[in-house]
């Protein structure tokens, strides 16, 4: 299985880095895993909607130079459908055993995704109402892969 996380924004912290690669290190066990940093944009404190969109559409065409139709696209959103571990774990396993092979997750900036992008996805998954920092959140998604794999190999994993 390929897995590929497209992420606005760089991991700044040393002990965010050390975090995804400890996981990138768990998962290269299970699957190819490839992390794209895509630019994010400044944005100014008192900014409009209009400007915000704008940032979000600007992130956009950065991302969308990634996509391409045979991979499974699940963006990160807000609005998007929640799920147990468990549940994600057999979602995953429902789209390999329909032959998708190949997963990219998507993770916007503080602002969100851009609406182009969220109409290409596949699937918009929230993994939580509360608001988490974008890096802090991609060091969640990295395990929570970690833990789908774990459950669907019914290998123990310590909590």
């Amino acid at each position: 299985m390929n897995i590929t996380i497209i992420s606005v924004g760089k991991l700044k912290e040393k002990y965010l880095k050390d975090a995804a690669a400890e996981y990138s290190k768990r998962l290269s066990r299970y699957c190819k895993l490839n992390i794209i940093e895509v630019m994010d944009e400044k944005v100014p404190e008192k900014t409009s909607e209009r400007e915000k969109d704008l940032i979000k559409r600007r992130e956009g065409k950065r991302i969308l130079k990634y996509l391409d139709n045979r991979s499974y696209i699940i963006s990160l959103d807000l609005k998007g459908n929640m799920m147990t571990s468990v549940e994600f774990a057999r979602s995953i396993e429902q789209l390999t055993l329909k032959g998708n092979s190949s997963i990219i997750f998507i993770i916007g900036d503080s602002l969100g995704i851009s609406e182009e992008i969220l109409q290409k996805s596949d699937y918009r998954l929230c993994f939580s109402k509360m608001t988490f920092p974008h890096q802090l959140f991609r060091i969640m998604l990295l395990e929570q892969i970690y833990r789908t794999f774990k459950i669907l190999r019914g290998e123990p994993y310590h909590k």
